[in-house]
């Protein structure tokens, strides 16, 4: 965890600029942004991937989902949204921290967008 970049986002130690905190998820905007609105959905507690999450983790799982929720309508009503997490380095997993891809803003690139 000494190495992770979202820990050290979590810690203020490496800057961002955050869009949501609560007690265990940070949200904060993509530095390479792939959609109008991209945002990362980042658990406080270092979890590498899905496959690494234990069944105690089911709440931060969640909250997660449901703070994807609280984002999309906080930005509009009728937000829709793609919600996307890599799980493992060849499907494009680059930061080993557990995080998801909020995208939204319209656009068919959203269809087919990588992350």
């Amino acid at each position: 965890m000494q190495d992770c970049i979202f820990c050290k986002i979590i810690l203020g130690i490496i800057p961002a600029q955050k869009i949501y905190e609560s007690s265990d998820i940070i949200v904060i905007k993509d530095i390479s942004p792939k959609a109008p609105i991209h945002y990362l959905i980042i658990p406080k507690k270092h979890i590498a991937n899905i496959q690494s999450c234990e069944k105690n983790d089911q709440s931060i799982l969640g909250n997660i989902l449901l703070t994807a929720q609280t984002i999309s309508q906080q930005i509009s009503q009728s937000c829709e949204f793609k919600l996307v997490s890599n799980n493992g380095k060849s499907v494009g997993q680059s930061v080993f921290h557990i995080h998801f891809h909020f995208l939204s803003g319209g656009g068919d690139y959203l269809e087919n967008s990588p992350v």
